[in-house]
């Protein structure tokens, strides 16, 4: 088993220690977290051991999860990576470009592994289909969420929309070749609403819209390849793929059947596919402990999460 220690116990760092204490993989030595009251609260409340600093933690343990806000990721990952400890670093990797590619650099210096928690990649609607994504020419992705104050500190691209960039990139074989984008502030002082049309050297285009003020929630994306249209809904977790092949000699009588300008006739197909229920953020925090034992990749590597905020980045600059 691996110890494990967590920098950071807000909303989504109870989430982590709690999970880590129930996995198999990992030993949760305990937490750190500067803001003394709050840090009481949960040590006594759930019995995890409390570390009087980032330092005591990081000589305690072999993995080093981060969980704090995006401004101190890069301090926090660096001192990790500096006492040759392994890194789960929350998204956004870091809060700019340089330092995530200094992270980069560190980690490789230091021949430690890091992960960078893009959840939606262990979402079971997706992880479902993805192996059915192949070459898509268009996406559409909509990621929409009632106004909550935590996660205003950082522009909603890089609060909600970065978990869309990163799933588009992961399934796209190419380089980004233009990015336009709009943003608005409503309620805080970052934008709270963006979309953005990203295109593709292979010609493919992605359209994202990201809300963190709307009247309902949202996160839905959907693909379009030749020959089939494949609709993920993170949310719901439901998948659904709709294939058009060439109509059978005999079609069945209910088959739905269309017909283009030049005869050409096309039978639709309807697969729904079975979706497992899983905790992604445990799936996620226990694929990195096997990445480490068994020296493979890790599932979303820091290079992949520096990508996802260099492109959310382009978008920023857009606005």
């Amino acid at each position: 088993m691996l110890k494990a220690g967590v920098l950071g116990a807000g909303h989504l760092g109870k989430i982590h220690l709690r999970l880590l204490q129930q996995s198999d993989k990992y030993e949760l030595v305990g937490f750190f977290d500067p803001f003394k009251e709050n840090a009481e609260k949960v040590a006594k409340e759930f019995g995890y051991k409390l570390f009087d600093s980032i330092e005591d933690l990081i000589d305690a343990v072999d993995v080093v999860d981060i969980v704090t806000p995006t401004l101190s990721h890069f301090e926090c990952a660096k001192l990790a990576i500096e006492n040759g400890r392994h890194i789960f670093i929350e998204k956004p990797i870091t809060k700019t470009v340089v330092e995530a590619e200094a992270i980069k650099t560190l980690a490789s210096q230091f021949h430690v592994k890091g992960q960078v928690g893009h959840v939606e990649r262990f979402n079971p609607a997706f992880t479902a289909v993805k192996d059915k994504i192949v070459t898509p020419m268009f996406i559409e992705a909509h990621r929409l969420a009632e106004f909550n104050p935590r996660g205003t500190d950082v522009p909603v691209v890089l609060d909600l929309m970065i978990h869309d960039i990163d799933i588009i990139l992961s399934v796209i074989d190419s380089k980004v070749k233009n990015v336009n984008a709009s943003g608005i502030s409503v309620i805080s002082e970052t934008p709270d609403i963006a979309n953005a049309r990203i295109e593709f050297e292979n010609g493919c285009v992605a359209n994202l819209t990201a809300s963190r003020i709307s009247m309902k929630n949202m996160r839905k994306t959907r693909f379009f390849q030749k020959d089939a249209y494949i609709s993920v809904d993170f949310l719901e977790k439901k998948s659904e793929i709709v294939r058009m092949k060439d109509v059978p000699n005999k079609p069945d009588e209910f088959a739905m059947i269309l017909q283009n300008a030049e005869g050409v006739k096309k039978q639709i197909y309807f697969d729904n596919p079975e979706v497992e229920n899983n905790n992604a953020i445990l799936d996620e925090l226990e694929s990195f402990a096997d990445a480490i034992l068994n020296n493979t990749k890790p599932v979303v590597s820091l290079r992949q999460g520096a990508e996802a905020l260099r492109v959310a980045q382009m978008i920023i600059d857009c606005f």
